[in-house]
């Protein structure tokens, strides 16, 4: 090929780039003036990260930038984690899926025989809603063990176990302390042992006030009618199963490629971890077709935060939006910017 046509292919190629990372900046305009909460974006492709852009502050108070590696509270896309724990026990020989809850917690009441692992995992358990059960009295916060406790004085589960579907932070709650008593490690701990770690997650952390840190934190906010309002913590934010994971998007590149590799849990679970249950909800994961194309996706939200991160499989595609404002849902944005990168 003559130097001139290679030339124009590289050109066409950084054009075609360049067009797609100004469309994502369009895309996050809303996050970019100064002095508001923020953003950071990842697009991963082939094992690489293509694109990579940050919006706005990590802390409005400091005028901190957000970076590619600030840590955002993951809310809801920590539920992966969770669930990759419980595969690693049974992967272990510490449980398998169909054992009832009670052989974990005989003090439950009896209702809660017939709740396998695997129900809670799939979000068709049946067992109540701790939020409204214990209230917002904030700065009390409930720990995951209070959670158990609350679920052990209830009288009964929505509906029969494994009949429906009714998405339970409940039983993600219930699932890390029993990640904690199988292992001998606090969840935390467990985590950080088992996965941080060895994936070399340096700045990823099961975040507990008082007990653990953030490196490189981005606070919560809320943003109305250009008011910004510190929005970072609940009643409900030091309970980790279900969403008190901080992460950024440097460190979920490495998760996503360990999802891509294996490794961490056995051929067999990693199959069952991504095949859909009820409400196409597999085990910390929702598994739905998008553009005709096979989907892994997840979404976050809590106090201050909004998340998003969707894997395409068969593309190799990834695409990763973490924010710290409680508002908008940031899954159409995270859409329309793997529309830019789908065939």
């Amino acid at each position: 090929m003559r130097k001139s046509l290679w030339a124009l292919v590289i050109f066409v190629a950084a054009g075609c780039s360049s067009d797609r990372e100004s469309e994502v900046d369009r895309l996050f305009a809303d996050y970019r003036p100064d002095g508001t909460p923020g953003a950071s974006v990842m697009v991963i492709k082939d094992g690489a990260p293509i694109l990579t852009r940050s919006y706005g502050l990590a802390s409005v108070e400091d005028d901190i930038p957000v970076t590619p590696s600030t840590n955002f509270r993951l809310a809801s896309v920590t539920k992966q984690f969770t669930a990759t724990s419980i595969l690693m026990l049974a992967d272990q020989g510490k449980l398998s899926l169909d054992d009832s809850i009670t052989k974990f917690f005989p003090d439950f009441p009896e209702f809660a025989n017939g709740i396998k692992i695997r129900h809670m995992l799939q979000h068709t358990s049946g067992i109540e809603d701790y939020e409204p059960l214990y209230g917002d009295p904030f700065p009390e916060q409930i720990l995951d063990r209070g959670v158990v406790e609350i679920i052990a004085g209830t009288e009964g589960t929505y509906f029969a176990p494994g009949s429906e579907y009714r998405y339970s932070n409940s039983a993600y709650a219930v699932l890390a302390v029993l990640v904690e008593d199988l292992s001998g490690l606090s969840f935390p701990a467990f985590l950080q042992q088992n996965i941080f770690t060895p994936l070399g997650m340096a700045s990823t952390v099961a975040y507990r006030r008082g007990e653990t840190s953030v490196p490189d934190r981005s606070y919560g906010y809320t943003v109305t009618d250009k008011l910004i309002e510190f929005s970072d913590q609940s009643a409900w934010s030091a309970v980790l199963g279900d969403g008190g994971i901080y992460s950024s998007v440097e460190d979920l590149f490495k998760w996503d490629q360990a999802l891509y590799d294996g490794g961490l849990i056995s051929p067999e679970l990693r199959q069952a971890a991504w095949t859909p249950g009820l409400e196409n909800y597999g085990f910390g994961w929702r598994i739905d077709q998008y553009k005709g194309q096979k989907r892994y996706h997840h979404s976050g939200s809590t106090s201050g935060y909004r998340n998003f991160m969707q894997q395409f499989p068969d593309e190799r595609l990834t695409v990763i939006v973490l924010t710290n404002r409680a508002d908008p849902d940031v899954a159409p944005l995270a859409e329309k910017i793997a529309d830019l990168y789908l065939k």
